[in-house]
């Protein structure tokens, strides 16, 4: 009897499972900070167009580098003992009282105020990817939850061809390096060579942010928007891209990666999300 190949069946995306994926990429692609920040103050705001003096962008940079290094520190460490539950709210309030005591104080705070907001953020987002079915013993996990904080450095809401998955691209060998040295040699060494290097490409998206989060409270158009409420949108922010991210990741195990991400690249250029 003569024998057959196998045939290789490529499953569809289901109804539901579509869905899933136009949400992420509408929660990937569709808005920046910056955007958040506009609709904040009612009308549009360019907050790129006046570029921040280099003493602010120094600050803003060391104080992205710091935050993540502390974000890696838990993210290694403790996020398997995050709330259950839907903490998005609970977060979103304890960010806005770290936001709103820096705004009390001003930009010099921002060394102090900016890795307890981002440590908040990644506790929210821990829980966001536990709900997602990811497990959050695993190192890989945690590195993955830092990489949200990449995400969203665009400066405005037109995002450039590939958008997401461009980054997430140029971070996976940062990323699988981190990865691996974590599970040699466990979280002890955090300024191993692989580590710092993951941090360093984080913190320059991150940064764009951060800056955007200095510029939006020097505005004075925004001057009586509170510090509370813009921590609270960059919250939001991160927490977004978060449910689009591990939406991503959850399809990518259940389907071929390359499928869901072709996908992903067709609803983005049909919805007109990339230029």
């Amino acid at each position: 009897m003569r024998g057959y190949l196998p045939v290789l069946y490529e499953p569809q995306l289901s109804g539901s499972d579509l869905e899933a994926l136009r949400a992420a990429v509408a929660a990937l692609e569709r808005q920046s900070f910056a955007g958040r920040v506009a609709r904040l103050a009612g009308r549009k705001v360019r907050l790129a167009s006046s570029p921040l003096p280099p003493q602010m962008k120094e600050m803003a940079t060391a104080a992205a580098r710091r935050a993540l290094g502390t974000a890696l520190a838990v993210a290694l460490s403790s996020l398997e003992g995050a709330p259950q539950g839907d903490t998005t709210r609970l977060h979103r309030r304890l960010a806005a009282f770290a936001g709103g005591i820096g705004g009390a104080v001003g930009l010099a705070s921002l060394p102090l105020e900016l890795p307890l907001s981002t440590t908040i953020m990644l506790r929210s987002i821990a829980d966001i990817a536990r709900n997602e079915g990811e497990n959050l013993r695993e190192p890989e996990t945690g590195l993955a939850c830092l990489e949200v904080f990449a995400l969203g450095g665009h400066a405005d809401d037109n995002v450039l061809e590939g958008g997401y998955l461009a980054v997430r691209g140029l971070l996976a060998k940062a990323v699988s390096d981190a990865a691996r040295h974590v599970a040699a040699r466990g979280v002890a060494q955090e300024s191993a060579p692989a580590l710092v290097r993951l941090i360093s490409q984080l913190s320059t998206r991150f940064g764009v942010v951060v800056s955007q989060k200095i510029a939006a409270q020097a505005v004075p158009l925004i001057g009586a928007v509170s510090g509370a409420a813009i921590n609270l949108a960059f919250t939001e922010h991160f927490q977004t891209l978060a449910r689009g991210h591990f939406a991503m990741r959850r399809l990518e195990r259940v389907y071929n990666p390359v499928m869901v991400r072709a996908q992903y690249a067709r609803i983005a250029r049909e919805e007109g999300y990339w230029v």
